[in-house]
């Protein structure tokens, strides 16, 4: 079938709905809803058996979903209705949720259903949750919808009874630090993590406050800022205390969204004297507390682990990360896994904290070499195996830093964006060198210029990746364990870091990786520099989150099966049409 997706933004799941749609063998377009664009004219123009709305803030008008098929991913269990209905599941401190998919009809959420499907619901913020056990469960029940509709036998379930609920606004989230307890607090944080953020006073500035984290030792009188580390703030509750990572400074109507900072640097010149206070290193399970970066040691194994808001990585992240990444290379061990958490890996470098920056240009420029610094250490690592663990979502030098590494091990729901196009960038983090040598040269360019999202599945048909890990994202970290600790025990993997020492020299003889990062970065540099580049509007628009005023052609573009010739492909299969080798007999 063709399939179009309807969406407010071609956001995380919407990109995972793309590329899963791609597996299974259809045709896929995208068009935003957008408020100067007439709705029923762009569907009509694509001529879609099916409209699919992944994640759409509008209501779909009624000369479209009467007269073309149109299925609502609504994130909430059947009866649930209203556009706040994670917020709610969160803030509500509810163990089990939904995602249901129904037609499109007068009244919102209220259609009949095609399929849901169950989900539950961790102690993590609603964007971790949204792209995790929910995004599971929505693409669970959106595989099912769409087969029972090609079916053309299925007939949906009207909904016998619902709940709708409003909004959940700024006055059902404020806080009262003089009264609220740590757990209240958090549960308010972890349910406005990224969108809409808890507005806030602090240091005579309004705030939207982004993220929540448990301190179990340091305490002070209400609200008081009592520490910092690696870039977040402490501030003190009746019964404890919590870390909050960024903050976003609030801005009068009509002007754009200021960006997402870490809070230390939103504060500048306002933060008190407060002194850091570094988390160790080498994680404690029985500490309640938070840190972005973390070692641990099973056996032979080393664990860095890293977790960044948005999977951004500013120029003082990466520095930090290859600190404790030098670290983790003076243990005796002969496996060491790099990430392993459960939500983003790496999205590359930190575009918030360029734009916040008084030189912008130079700012880009220290965070791009802080990153190859970064990928250059994974790469020229030979006493030991490196494995590149994606719990979550990568993309652009964020997936490239994965490629550095001697295995890539995705969840099952991982997707990847291995590309810098749409930033206006040509990119750097060596991946001239490292994307090629795995997917070949054809078609790391078609990746590079599609631009177009990846599924696990397709990551490993690709050659990207070395193994795809079926599990839900709160077992993704025992299944590394267990993986790496087999890794580590093959009576083969002696013999394949020695190989990997010899095939490293052979390289660097053929061409030093210096002559790759000088080719990528005189490029960069250039773009950088240049005040008329398009990434320095690509980029302002991103943070301040300026609103499309077209849908990105390369998405509009109907995307054909996996295959060339055009057939069907079975699961996992996504990819360019025509890929260096040739198809086999069966499904590519």
């Amino acid at each position: 079938m063709h399939v179009l997706l309807l969406a407010s933004a071609f956001n995380s799941l919407t990109q995972r709905v793309h590329a899963e749609l791609r597996d299974h063998g259809h045709s896929v377009a995208v068009e935003l809803a957008l408020p100067h664009r007439p709705l029923a004219e762009s569907v009509r123009r694509h001529a879609p058996d099916l409209v699919l709305a992944p994640m759409l803030r509008t209501a779909i008008p009624e000369e479209v979903w009467s007269a073309h098929p149109c299925l609502i991913v609504h994130p909430g269990p059947v009866g649930d209705r209203g556009p706040s209905s994670l917020d709610w599941a969160v803030q509500e401190q509810r163990t089990r949720w939904g995602v249901t998919v129904l037609q499109a009809e007068a009244e919102m959420d209220a259609g009949p259903v095609w399929a849901t499907a169950a989900c539950a619901v961790p102690a993590v913020g609603k964007s971790d949750l949204y792209r995790g056990e929910v995004a599971d469960a929505a693409l669970e029940a959106v595989l099912l919808a769409v087969e029972r509709f090609a079916s053309g036998t299925y007939a949906p379930q009207p909904q016998r009874t619902g709940l709708a609920r409003p909004a959940l606004r700024q006055e059902g989230r404020r806080i009262d630090w003089e009264t609220d307890p740590t757990e209240r607090i958090l549960r308010v944080l972890r349910a406005a993590d990224s969108r809409p953020g808890v507005r806030d006073e602090l240091l005579g500035g309004d705030w939207y406050l982004h993220g929540g984290h448990p301190e179990d030792r340091l305490r002070g009188r209400p609200g008081e800022l009592l520490a910092t580390r690696a870039g977040a703030v402490c501030r003190a509750t009746v019964d404890g205390a919590v870390w909050i990572p960024e903050l976003r400074a609030r801005t009068g109507p009509g002007q754009p969204a200021a960006p997402r900072l870490p809070a230390v640097l939103a504060l500048g010149d306002r933060l008190p004297a407060v002194r850091e206070h570094p988390a160790p290193l080498h994680t404690d399970p029985r500490r309640r507390t938070w840190s972005d970066i973390g070692y641990r040691e099973e056996g032979p194994v080393g664990f860095l682990s890293f977790s960044f808001p948005s999977g951004a990585m500013s120029t003082d992240r990466c520095r930090r990360l290859l600190a404790a990444y030098r670290t983790a290379l003076s243990r005796p061990t002969s496996v060491l896994v790099l990430g392993g958490g459960r939500d983003f890996f790496s999205n590359g470098i930190h575009l918030g904290v360029i734009e916040a920056a008084a030189d912008p240009a130079a700012e880009s420029w220290a965070n791009i070499n802080a990153m190859d610094d970064l990928v250059e250490a994974v790469l020229t690592t030979t006493d030991r195996l490196v494995v590149a663990a994606l719990g979550g979502n990568a993309a652009a030098g964020g997936a490239m830093l994965a490629l550095a590494a001697d295995e890539v091990w995705c969840r099952s729901g991982v997707v990847l964006n291995p590309h810098y196009r749409l930033m206006g960038l040509y990119g750097s983090e060596y991946w001239t060198y490292t994307l090629p040598g795995r997917v070949g040269e054809a078609t790391a360019a078609r990746l590079t210029q599609d631009a177009l999202p990846l599924s696990a599945a397709a990551a490993l048909g690709l050659g990207l990746s070395d193994r795809t890990v079926v599990c839900p994202p709160e077992a993704f970290a025992g299944e590394t364990a267990r993986l790496a600790g087999r890794l580590a025990a093959l009576p083969a993997t002696p013999a394949r870091i020695a190989a990997k020492k010899a095939r490293r020299e052979r390289d660097e003889a053929r061409r030093p990786l210096a002559a790759y990062r000088g080719a990528e970065l005189a490029r960069m540099k250039r773009t950088f520099d240049d005040p008329h580049a398009p990434y320095h509007a690509l980029r302002r628009a991103f943070v301040r989150k300026e609103p499309a005023l077209d849908t990105p052609p390369h998405l509009t573009r109907r995307t054909a099966p996996a295959c060339a010739s055009g057939r069907a492909a079975g699961p996992g299969v996504t990819g360019p049409a025509v890929q260096d080798r040739a198809c086999p007999a069966g499904p590519c």
